[in-house]
């Protein structure tokens, strides 16, 4: 599958709480900020597909605020529940400017995320 990378942010305007949610080619795409820099997901939890930026962010570490199933910020790596792991996205800053690498093709009903 093919990629292609998209602008997000300048990252002098990235929120102070660390967190970033947009859509980008029909991807809902999640951006945290660590202490190992930009970390970029997919934001919808494997478990209920609820979105995860509303959730809280501890220890580089994002909790599902639906049901509590937690997520890796740096690996997607499902830590909190038998999940199955997120989709992360490659990310990296370019002229100032927070880049992630998104599928050029738009996302399928499991990587879509169930919004109220």
């Amino acid at each position: 599958m093919s990629e292609s990378w998209h602008r997000i942010c300048a990252e002098a305007d990235f929120p102070e709480d660390g967190k970033f949610a947009t859509k980008v080619g029909g991807w809902s795409v999640f951006v945290l900020k660590t202490d190992e820099g930009y970390r970029a997901m997919n934001d919808r939890c494997t478990h209920q597909a609820a979105l995860l930026s509303p959730g809280r962010v501890r220890r580089g570490a994002i909790m599902c605020p639906l049901h509590g199933a937690r997520f890796e910020a740096a690996t997607g790596r499902c830590i909190g529940g038998a999940y199955a792991d997120l989709r992360v996205f490659p990310s990296r800053i370019e002229s100032g400017f927070i880049e992630v690498s998104i599928p050029d093709q738009h996302p399928g009903p499991n990587e879509r995320p169930v919004v109220t």
